[in-house]
């Protein structure tokens, strides 16, 4: 079985890049599998379903999305395995912009927008910087010379990933995709398998619940600024 792990910032259009890309591989009589990360809420399930794909959801609820993904993959792909599928999709929403997890020896897609402005790719962090395919969605919607541009910052983040522009109503560079899709490493466990990128570092009195502002509640492992002066 492949895995594959598709990580984006919300709403750039990862759920119409999975399913018209699924097509393309469903149309090889192979069967393609989803899961989706999410944090609160999603009906990506329903479009899945729609689409004849077998999808299970999981819903971090108060937990960090990609720390529950993390602590969920191995038995996804298990899940995977038990459903004889070729190829599994695990579709996750980089909240943050900076964790998303990537696994070291698995495929790894980040979708970004033309709509999201051509300085946005300097600010993601590893989501993009360590994927192994960038795809880039909405480009019907800006000028050619902004495709340029944010093609350009793309490939100054990550110079060695592969970059490709996806038309989510018209499923224009699904066949793209696919190709690589189907150029991935199959996988048979992830047990003792190691993250491309360390998660944030932080055990702090907010992660477990703390509300009130102020120094006298802050402990753990709390960051501060240098403002540069000291109050009167």
């Amino acid at each position: 079985m492949r895995l594959i792990t598709v990580a984006g910032p919300p709403s750039v259009g990862k759920t119409s890049v999975v399913v018209k890309t699924a097509r393309i591989l469903a149309g090889s009589e192979r069967r393609v599998g989803i899961v989706k990360f999410d944090s609160l809420n999603t009906s990506d399930d329903e479009v899945y379903q729609r689409a004849g794909l077998p999808v299970k959801v999981g819903l971090a609820g108060s937990v960090c999305p990609d720390h529950f993904f993390v602590s969920n993959i191995d038995d996804c792909v298990s899940w995977g395995r038990r459903a004889a599928l070729d190829f599994l999709i695990a579709e996750s929403a980089g909240l943050c912009n900076r964790c998303s997890p990537h696994i070291q020896g698995v495929l790894a897609v980040c979708v970004i927008d033309n709509l999201s402005g051509v300085h946005t790719p300097r600010k993601i962090g590893p989501m993009l910087k360590l994927a192994d395919v960038v795809v880039i969605t909405k480009g019907d919607i800006v000028s050619q010379a902004e495709r340029e541009v944010f093609s350009f910052n793309v490939r100054q983040a990550n110079p060695r990933a592969v970059i490709l522009f996806f038309n989510g109503i018209t499923g224009q560079g699904a066949a793209e995709l696919g190709y690589h899709l189907d150029q991935a490493p199959a996988i048979h466990e992830l047990e003792g398998s190691r993250l491309r990128f360390p998660m944030p570092s932080a055990v702090c009195p907010y992660c477990i619940g703390e509300t009130i502002i102020g120094q006298d509640h802050q402990r753990g492992n709390v960051r501060k600024m240098a403002l540069g002066d000291k109050p009167a």
